[in-house]
């Protein structure tokens, strides 16, 4: 799968995207991101993307123009000349199943971003997402994107951050990606803790039963750790008595329901 990330800080995410889950992925060929600098799509000597608003009021806003220069150049013209007539056969708004292609900004004012909408993601072949800064972004991009997202209810200073939560939560939905398959059955906000009865998608891997949870609590070695003198916390006894239909009884009267504790993000 293919990520473009538009933003004026083309390097403000090396370092993540080069460690850990998505070093590995973008090693074996399974996903690739590209950022792209939107100050080198400006008109200008002295590569302006940004201006004051129509109107008065505070702060600076993102210009449509370098925005619009760089869809041309990530989708080519065409393409972006489809988009502007809202008659592409691949645009999601049309119902058309074909799609394989997303333009998403990133925005407070966006859907809010879930492991539902990272599965629905984890199916397209080309992700592009548009990372705001300053006080916003022209009104007029919203007319070439199919979908603006948020993160979570608050704000922050641009959509680099939000960004890479919506590549690093899609990538590992991909096949091949995470070391056991049965990781995205058994985490928060996957399937249901027994989704490996259910059917997978052929896609994404993800298990086509969307009953989403807070995962069961998890303990390791030590069985026992003091905190501090007389303080002994220990590990439940269920999960050492090797009978594993009362462990995953437990698991199950564990899970959490979404809707009792809204994420923010997941680990």
């Amino acid at each position: 799968m293919k990520f473009d990330i538009v933003t004026i800080f083309p390097h403000i995410l090396d370092s993540y995207v080069n460690e850990s889950i998505l070093k590995r992925a973008r090693g074996k060929g399974l996903v690739d991101v590209k950022f792209w600098d939107l100050r080198e799509h400006a008109n200008d000597k002295h590569q302006t993307v940004d201006d004051t608003p129509y109107g008065g009021g505070p702060g600076m806003i993102l210009k449509v123009e370098p925005i619009f220069q760089c869809l041309q150049e990530v989708l080519g013209k065409n393409v972006v000349a489809r988009r502007v007539d809202r008659h592409e056969t691949w645009n999601m708004k049309h119902g058309t199943k074909s799609k394989k292609t997303e333009v998403i900004m990133l925005s407070p004012k966006g859907r809010q971003f879930d492991q539902k909408k990272a599965e629905e993601l984890a199916k397209l072949n080309q992700l592009i997402l548009i990372c705001g800064r300053y006080e916003g972004v022209d009104a007029r991009v919203e007319k070439l994107v199919d979908e603006q997202l948020s993160i979570g209810p608050y704000v922050l200073s641009g959509g680099e951050l939000p960004a890479i939560v919506v590549v690093e939560a899609v990538t590992r939905l991909l096949p091949g990606v995470l070391g056991s398959a049965d990781s995205l059955c058994v985490e928060s906000f996957g399937a249901d803790v027994d989704a490996g009865r259910g059917v997978k998608d052929s896609q994404s891997g993800v298990n086509s039963r969307q009953k989403h949870f807070i995962e069961y609590p998890q303990y390791t070695r030590p069985e026992i750790f003091a905190p501090a003198p007389a303080v002994k916390w220990r590990v439940p006894k269920v999960l050492l008595s090797g009978n594993h239909k009362k462990i995953r009884e437990w698991h199950q009267k564990h899970i959490k329901s979404k809707y009792r504790f809204p994420p923010i993000f997941s680990l």
